[in-house]
């Protein structure tokens, strides 16, 4: 399964999220689950680097993930990061919908 937990502050902004473990939909290269997660996830940090020049802080293993967006951002460009990554939230969360045996989201404060 693979687990993701979404880590917001006490404003609600999400400001890190992890994810880890195999969802074991299918062999390896053809888990549509697995590639699914990995392409919002990853097109989220890269949507976040190209639109708002911020470089998160990652951390990258096989089956792990973790992504940390910088402390004391202006507050113009954390509204971009946010609006991007509650997109990837709801992007992930629809993976969820279908796939709620491979797939789990937890959110903590």
């Amino acid at each position: 399964m693979i687990d993701i937990t979404i880590n917001r502050n006490h404003k609600g902004f999400i400001k890190s999220f992890t994810m880890s473990g195999h969802a074991l939909f299918a062999n390896h290269g053809k888990d549509i689950v697995c590639a699914g997660a990995s392409a919002v996830s990853f097109g989220t940090i890269n949507a976040v680097h190209a639109l708002t020049g911020i470089v998160p802080h990652i951390q990258q293993d096989d089956g792990f993930l973790r992504c940390q967006m910088p402390d004391q951002l202006p507050s113009d460009i954390d509204d971009k990061i946010q609006v991007l990554l509650e997109g990837m939230v709801v992007s992930l969360q629809t993976i969820e919908e279908q796939y709620g045996e491979h797939i789990k989201i937890t959110f903590k404060e």
